[in-house]
């Protein structure tokens, strides 16, 4: 059975842009321990407002840059 996963890629636009977690958590204005689990892929749900916030922060004009949906294959 196939199932689909939301998949973010800040920690890809981060290095992209040279940036790190702390200056994106500044410029967004939100705290690093709410910050790094989404960034490393491990939160489960996430504040829109968090990602609005993240959005402006990185210039962003495409919301798919950041996120995406993948198929997960089950055994």
């Amino acid at each position: 059975m196939k199932e689909k996963k939301i998949v973010f890629h800040i920690h890809q636009l981060l290095t992209e842009r040279n940036m790190s977690m702390r200056e994106l958590g500044r410029l967004s204005d939100i705290d690093i321990s709410k910050l790094s689990p989404l960034v490393n892929g491990k939160r489960q749900r996430v504040d829109i407002g968090h990602l609005q916030r993240i959005a402006e922060a990185l210039d962003l004009d495409d919301i798919n840059s950041m996120i995406s949906i993948e198929t997960v294959e089950n055994e």
